[in-house]
């Protein structure tokens, strides 16, 4: 139970941490522009916590238990916005749970194997997480005209929106955001495995 109540705390901290890699909220007026950094930022952060903690307790499900929670805590953030005037489809949460499910099903599958949960899951995680995302961003309404309509009063000047490329696979988001996050998410993965030895 110690351990549990543990992660809640982390993780609940984890969340606001994700805010100095980049936001960690899908705000519409940026999250085209930015989608690739934040694919990066997201699958690693989720790939070092998920995997410390489910190590931690060698318990297939961990990582699902610490998605949710950034989840919990993120729709409240939202609905915090919402409270301020903001369209409820200025900020899309994102979705961390079905990627932390297929680290704990690695966990499972390889017998509590660390490092096949390190490998392949960190993979399965940098590889999915960008897609689940994606999929949430197209249901948005109209992300550009929410954008222009409802800026946000701290918008740099570099996060300013723009009409995003399509065709080219070259320059999709989903298509990078996914080979950079399948990379580093092996390594951050093994991270969070050292983190739990120390």
């Amino acid at each position: 139970t110690t351990h549990y109540l543990f992660i809640v705390v982390v993780a609940v901290n984890s969340t606001l941490l994700t805010i100095n890699a980049g936001d960690y909220i899908f705000y519409t007026d940026w999250a085209w522009t930015s989608f690739v950094v934040f694919s990066i930022s997201q699958s690693t952060m989720l790939a070092v916590g998920a995997v410390y903690y489910m190590l931690f307790t060698g318990v297939p499900g961990t990582a699902t238990y610490y998605a949710t929670i950034m989840t919990i805590y993120t729709w409240v953030a939202k609905g915090a916005w919402f409270a301020l005037g903001y369209p409820y489809d200025f900020i899309v949460v994102p979705v961390w749970i079905p990627s932390a499910m297929l680290l704990d099903l690695t966990y499972w599958a390889t017998r509590r194997n660390k490092h096949a949960a390190m490998i392949i899951g960190g993979t399965l995680v940098g590889l999915s997480f960008p897609l689940f995302n994606m999929v949430n961003l197209l249901l948005v309404r109209d992300p550009l005209e929410v954008a222009f309509k409802y800026p946000r009063p701290t918008l740099p000047a570099y996060m300013t929106p723009i009409e995003p490329q399509v065709g080219k696979f070259y320059n999709s988001p989903v298509a990078l955001g996914s080979g950079a996050g399948a990379v580093l998410t092996v390594p951050m993965a093994a991270l969070g495995a050292k983190l739990n030895t120390w």
